[in-house]
């Protein structure tokens, strides 16, 4: 019953702050308007500026940026108990993370598009925007060479997932096709798209597929080539070949999927005696780090996320039509990603009780098999334990509903595969455009190119991604630093809305405001933990790097500062001029 009225109060309250908050944010602090002509229109090229139906480019949006976050954020963090948790993940969701990720989505398409690294200048200064444009290639270069790896260790994790996730591909160029080619009913022809992605699930687990070691590269090694070469081409092509139909289907697979969980749920705890078996709260779980600032840096997909900001100011601020549509894409996708990370948490502090294998083959049920798998940080704190944790025990749930668990596993595999492949290839095409709007300052004109631009963002992925051996592990070296820069990447988006904000007069700028300086204490707490962590362990090269954005981030915050108590007036009086516009 304890779950019934988890789901039941959360799900509420996401509902609540959308109608309440984001319908008086949208409406009264940015005042959208049809009148406004989206960038999406005015430039329109077929390839990166399409005008979008929302529910398309609500698909694209979400999926882009939950990836594997909501699920393996909170599959670890949960280690402090669910109740932080899960509070992080209500509050972060709709007070912080959907004002950053709608502002940043808005403030871009009354920029022509502009990723909000470039429009950093006209808000703050130039020299400002330079600096941001390093840590927004920093945290993209991370993604994109890690995200070939996770991908990589899911498809070795779940070898029965391999066969749909690829399948996805040409099933979404054929419903694209259909739609853009043929004018086909979009509704009538995704539904379709959507059961047959189901089928090949089913031949999934009947054929799984484990990728060799080949010429001396090890499995993942070979996977991240391929999934790098599928970044490129997927990058490079119109965003109605592909991206747009496959995130469509990825929508409606969100959807099935959270229908499963809720309904697994909700049957397991009137019939399958589910009930939470984590701890409320654990302050001082084995091996962690203090909970205070680490949780906030932990969870971040599911409550805010700095990569958000590149998201809706990279791809979707091109694609959404009109601005009335920008607080269903920017807020709502927000706290659907909330809702989603509630699930899990539902699914691993309660679902995995169900029923849990350990390495040797037992099976351990209720608390001991939380406490197993939850023994310590080092224990639960892999990617295959984050991912396991939840996979496992959102099938224990389905399997309630009559779905084999071995077939429930291949969905919620897929599920976690096909978002993570949706947030590499976003990744690549907006450090494209990162590359080509630099390029353009620096007057670098070949970065104007799409193809050579994409294939400078694969070649350094690449390079990174192998820079410690043939088993593309590389960029693991820098992944420490990546959770505090995504997460002061979110703060520094904060301070550019609070800035846009401002400028429109009165106390608006008070509700990105208020999560700016929340966000920037919290990131800037964890990233002096890490920088003595680092010197005291004499790892040289993260103390470097650390230090350097440390110094950026702390010299940004101070311009905006700097900024923010200069007259609205004087602002509108100093607008850099952003190339293009």
């Amino acid at each position: 019953m304890e779950i019934i009225v988890l789901l039941a109060v959360s799900f509420f309250g996401y509902l609540l702050m959308y109608r309440l908050y984001g319908r008086f944010i949208g409406k009264k602090i940015f005042h959208l308007s049809a009148d406004n002509v989206a960038p999406s229109i005015a430039q329109q090229d077929g390839i990166d500026y399409v005008p979008t139906k929302k529910e398309i480019i609500f698909g694209h949006h979400f999926t882009s940026i939950a990836g594997t976050g909501p699920i393996v954020g909170p599959a670890i963090a949960i280690i402090w108990g669910w109740l932080p948790a899960l509070l992080w993940v209500f509050l972060g969701s709709a007070i912080m993370g959907a004002v950053h990720d709608f502002g940043s989505l808005v403030i871009s398409m009354r920029n022509q598009g502009k990723s909000i690294s470039e429009f950093t200048s006209k808000y703050i200064n130039s020299r400002t925007r330079i600096f941001f444009f390093l840590i927004v290639f920093l945290a993209l270069w991370i993604v994109i060479a890690v995200f070939g790896l996770v991908i990589a260790i899911i498809f070795h994790l779940y070898p029965t997932s391999v066969l749909s996730v690829w399948l996805q591909i040409p099933i979404a160029i054929f419903l694209g096709y259909q739609i853009y080619k043929k004018g086909r009913n979009v509704v009538l022809w995704s539904i379709l798209a959507v059961a047959t992605l189901y089928v090949t699930m089913f031949l999934g687990s009947l054929l799984p597929l484990d990728m060799p070691a080949l010429f001396g590269i090890p499995a993942t090694g070979i996977w991240t080539i391929i999934l790098l070469i599928y970044a490129y081409l997927a990058s490079v092509l119109p965003v109605t070949t592909l991206l747009q139909p496959r995130d469509f289907i990825n929508a409606y697979q969100l959807i099935i999927a959270m229908i499963l969980l809720v309904g697994g749920a909700l049957m397991a705890s009137v019939f399958g005696g589910l009930k939470v078996v984590a701890p409320a709260v654990q302050m001082t779980p084995a091996e962690a780090p203090p909970l205070w600032p680490f949780l906030f840096i932990t969870i971040a997909c599911g409550a805010i996320s700095g990569f958000h900001s590149l998201v809706a100011s990279g791809t979707s601020a091109k694609q959404v039509k009109s601005e009335n549509d920008a607080l269903f894409v920017g807020y709502g996708s927000m706290l659907v990603e909330g809702a989603l990370a509630t699930l899990v948490i539902i699914a691993v502090a309660a679902g995995i009780g169900l029923g849990y294998q350990t390495a040797d083959g037992q099976t351990l049920l209720g608390s001991t098999a939380w406490n197993t798998h939850y023994a310590s940080w080092t224990a639960a704190e892999g990617l295959g334990s984050k991912v396991g944790a939840f996979v496992v025990g959102a099938a224990n749930m389905i399997a309630l509903l009559g779905i084999p668990k071995q077939l429930a596993i291949v969905i919620m595999g897929v599920f976690v595969a096909s978002f993570a492949g949706t947030t590499l290839d976003t990744a690549t095409r907006i450090q494209r455009y990162v590359v080509s709007e630099l390029g353009n300052d620096l007057k670098i004109q070949s970065f104007n190119n799409r193809y050579l631009a994409t294939l400078f963002v694969v070649l350094t992925a690449a390079l990174l991604a192998f820079a410690s051996g043939a088993d593309g592990t590389g960029a693991l070296t820098l992944w420490p630093l990546f959770g505090a820069v995504n997460q002061t990447l979110a703060a520094l988006a904060l301070i550019i809305v609070t800035l846009y904000l401002k400028t429109k007069g009165g106390m608006k700028w008070m509700v990105s405001g208020i999560p700016a300086l929340f966000m920037a204490i919290m990131t800037l707490w964890a990233t002096i933990i890490h920088q003595n962590e680092f010197m005291s362990g004499n790892n040289v090269l993260l103390s470097v790097i650390n230090t350097l954005i440390l110094i950026i981030v702390v010299w940004i915050i101070v311009e905006g500062i700097i900024r923010f108590f200069t007259s609205a007036e004087k602002i509108e009086g100093e607008r850099v001029n952003i190339p293009g516009s």
